[in-house]
């Protein structure tokens, strides 16, 4: 399968121009995960206010008792207050301890709840989605990004609305006590105002660069630690190493650039706050000496300023941490607004039984456009019949295995199985009636017993061993110190080529398809393996009609029809012996062979 640079490069840039397109819509979709859990957050917001209520009331209590008992020398006074002070801080305390366990316990459920939609839609989407969209991306996704809106679920939100409502508390309560003392307080609202709308419209672009520059340092690590054997084996670290820095300074930049932003930010709210601290102690302390206004109300002022940009201060920067959460919201919801290109009908066609009749009719197939793979490709396998497909590389040989089990659809033609179009079938019965037998073999990090099972508890671990004793792979599992139990690794880079293949071959055996489908099972398997392999092959091939690919002429020979390709057309088809006959295009590639 060809994948351009150019398919990738179009589709990092509809990424980009659908983030821009989302505006408000993404906090809304995000709120929607929060419906569910709407009593909590309710209960929640409820005790953000009595938290609120009873942080106005500390000062208060303060300016009361200076100015009611402790001019006048009043003791008891001043241990009512004191008492009454101890119980709000223990209510605080107790209504702080409610409100974060909540926050903390419904935000991870959400969390939780996204990120396995994310995951599971991600298994649903077809597989031209993964040809132009890297894992790290995908892993990033999954993992960075969603856990970005952990904060935002568990604090963010109910934060927000507790500043805001502190804020307005203690407007309202600075106004009712004295009005001309409140307009000096506000009097350098406007500029604090303006900050802040600046902060949000900058933060927003730097959490998007930031989050942009995170996915692509994932997508470098994953692809390059997976490559890492090869890497070393052409002695690239030291260029890989000057590739990485260069995509390392680019994320340090932007979260440089992004700190920049809350270190201008954060001291110039802290400096407002002090002038107005200021403004307050002189025209307060003149009104003091005046007598205009008591000491204890001085206090309550002086206090309440402190608290009145505190809140500001907090706002802005969880207006900056929701800002994160929209950039990784949006996207997430990128992936999620993906639609598979591959989905079932409402009404699928279920077959009684698989039996194997595969027919192409006039099959016309591309993967961009109009850049043709196959070009009106017909032919029929009769159920149990053994087909090889031979050709150039290019030639459509792979591109005919996907499509057979609907892994792309065709632009033009027809594929039916059993007589039946495969558009109209249930996908999953037609994939399950097909065993895929690839050239890479992917092991799971696990266990052997598990890399054939693959989750499906249906199969016995008696089964396991009978498929692999079966296929030969018993001849190296027995000889393991856990034997089915033995743990391997990724991709089972323990195991050698030949041992990953006839694991492969058990697994497929296990799961005992109808149709069986193998692209290149036996190449790169030094002689010795390939003896089992063949043997094992044999085997598996008995019943079941089987679609082979090979580059290696000498391992289809016994095929019933081996069918030639050439830039995607059938060019000739018969026979081992009728094919050499022909003095064509099987013939020479044959020829080229034993040479």
């Amino acid at each position: 399968m060809k994948k351009g640079i150019g398919v990738i490069v179009m589709a990092n840039n509809r990424e980009i121009d659908y983030e821009r397109s989302q505006g408000g819509r993404v906090l809304k979709r995000l709120l929607a995960y929060a419906k569910p859990y709407w009593h909590w957050m309710a209960f929640a917001f409820l005790l953000v206010l009595g938290i609120t209520g009873l942080e106005l009331l500390r000062p208060i209590l303060i300016g009361e008792a200076i100015d009611k008992y402790i001019g006048n020398g009043n003791f008891q006074g001043v241990q009512k207050i004191a008492l009454i002070y101890l119980i709000v801080l223990v209510l605080s305390f107790v209504f702080n301890f409610l409100q974060t366990w909540i926050l903390q316990n419904t935000g991870q459920t959400i969390i939780y709840n996204i990120r396995q939609e994310v995951f599971e839609h991600v298994h649903k989407l077809s597989l031209r989605f993964f040809d132009i969209t890297p894992v790290g991306k995908i892993v990033t996704r999954i993992t960075n990004d969603v856990e970005a809106l952990n904060e935002m679920f568990a604090n963010i939100l109910v934060k927000l609305l507790k500043n805001i409502v502190k804020i307005i508390g203690i407007a309202v309560v600075m106004l009712s006590i004295d009005l001309r003392m409140s307009i000096y307080s506000f009097i350098l609202l406007p500029f604090i105002i303006g900050l802040t709308v600046l902060f949000k419209s900058i933060s927003r672009a730097t959490y998007r660069v930031a989050r942009t520059k995170i996915t692509a340092i994932n997508t470098y690590l994953s692809e390059h630690i997976t490559g890492m054997k090869l890497i070393q084996i052409f002695a690239r670290e030291q260029e890989k190493y000057k590739e990485f820095e260069y995509k390392s300074k680019d994320l340090f930049r932007a979260n440089y650039r992004e700190m920049m932003v809350f270190a201008i930010f954060r001291p110039s709210i802290y400096m407002l706050s002090i002038i107005s601290l200021v403004i307050i102690i002189g025209v307060g302390g003149d009104s003091v000496l005046n007598g205009t206004i008591s000491m204890g109300t001085l206090y309550i002022f002086i206090q309440y300023i402190g608290s009145f940009f505190e809140p500001i201060q907090d706002l802005a920067e969880q207006l900056g941490t929701m800002q994160s959460a929209m950039a990784s919201a949006e996207k997430i919801f990128y992936i999620l607004d993906e639609e598979p290109l591959i989905t079932n009908p409402e009404k699928p066609v279920i077959l009684h039984e698989v039996k194997g009749r595969i027919e192409f009719e006039h099959v016309w197939f591309a993967y961009e456009g109009e850049n043709w793979i196959l070009k009106d490709v017909s032919f029929v396998i009769e159920p149990g019949q053994k087909i090889a497909f031979v050709g150039a590389t290019g030639a459509g040989k792979s591109s005919i295995l996907n499509l057979i089990g609907r892994y792309y659809d065709i632009q033009k033609g027809k594929i039916t199985v059993d007589g039946v179009d495969i558009k109209e079938m249930d996908t999953d019965q037609l994939r399950g009636a097909i065993g895929q037998v690839q050239q890479d073999v992917f092991i799971f990090t696990g266990d052997i017993k598990s890399n054939i099972r693959l989750k499906e508890e249906g199969i016995t671990e008696e089964e396991i061993k009978a498929a692999a004793v079966y296929v030969n792979a018993s001849r190296f599992i027995d000889n393991l110190e856990h034997t089915y139990d033995e743990p391997v690794t990724e991709r089972g880079a323990t195991l050698s080529a030949g041992e990953r293949q006839l694991i492969s071959f058990a697994r497929t055996l296990a799961y005992n398809p109808s149709i069986l489908v193998m692209d290149e099972a036996t190449a790169n398997i030094d002689t010795e393996t390939e003896q089992l392999i063949q043997e094992a092959l044999n085997k598996l091939m008995e019943g079941r009609t089987t679609i082979m690919v090979a580059h290696r002429l000498s391992t289809i020979q016994h095929a019933d029809k081996i069918i030639v390709m050439h830039k995607g057309r059938i060019r000739e088809s018969g026979t081992h012996q009728q094919l050499l006959n022909q003095n064509g295009i099987y013939k020479k590639l044959y020829e080229l062979q034993l040479q």
